[in-house]
């Protein structure tokens, strides 16, 4: 089954290169593109999407409004792509419950990527931003103030979250801990449960938050 995508835009050119390189792809299906935030509502309505690409400022109503107006278990995974590297409108999507954070000059390989991962319940952050957002999120929140998880994290869990606040990928973590793939992905599905958090963005925050990020093993 092909990933089907929505685009919201103001722009024409950013739309239409955007089509461009995802309907290059054989598994990815661009079914609408829109000028505004209400339209992208109206849109995701129509199409149930698997990804809503979304700008940030747009008439009408912008990106983050739109992720926050969409919730519950139908709502798509959510890639805000902007021009603007701004702290507060990464940590408003995110938190929103956006899936990915990528600026406009990200390559069309990481903007398919971002796609990619948004639909398997994966995230992607352009890397230019990922670590140093969690570290200066992180003093905002004390850390006795951090979510608790429902059960404590056991040793190789911590070590897992760890690597992934340093912005590592789950291939990268599988390296740096001598272990599989498939046990990342496990130890990351029982962490996200642990913390009750929508995706991998989520609990590289709670680990800066917690303090978890800035210790050693």
């Amino acid at each position: 089954m092909a990933i089907s995508v929505v685009i919201a835009d103001d722009q024409e050119m950013v739309r239409t290169g955007f089509r461009m390189i995802l309907e290059s792809q054989p598994d990815i299906e661009v079914l609408a593109d829109v000028v505004d935030g209400e339209a992208a509502l109206a849109a995701v309505a129509e199409h149930r999407p698997d990804v809503l690409l979304l700008d940030i400022r747009m008439p009408r109503l912008d990106g983050l409004d739109v992720t926050r107006r969409l919730s519950g278990s139908d709502r798509p995974r959510i890639v805000i792509v902007t021009t603007f590297d701004l702290d507060e409108y990464v940590h408003a999507a995110l938190h929103g419950g956006a899936s990915g954070f990528l600026l406009k000059d990200a390559s069309p390989a990481m903007l398919v990527e971002a796609v990619r991962a948004a639909a398997v319940g994966d995230s992607l952050v352009s890397p230019a931003i990922t670590v140093r957002l969690l570290r200066e999120m992180a003093p905002k929140t004390p850390a006795a103030q951090a979510r608790r998880p429902s059960e404590p994290l056991t040793e190789r869990e911590r070590d897992v979250v760890r690597c992934l606040a340093r912005g590592m990928t789950n291939a990268e973590i599988a390296g740096e801990l001598y272990v599989s793939l498939s046990t990342v992905k496990t130890h990351l599905a029982n962490v996200q449960a642990k913390l009750d958090a929508r995706n991998r963005v989520e609990i590289a925050a709670w680990a800066w938050e917690s303090g978890l990020a800035a210790t050693t093993t």
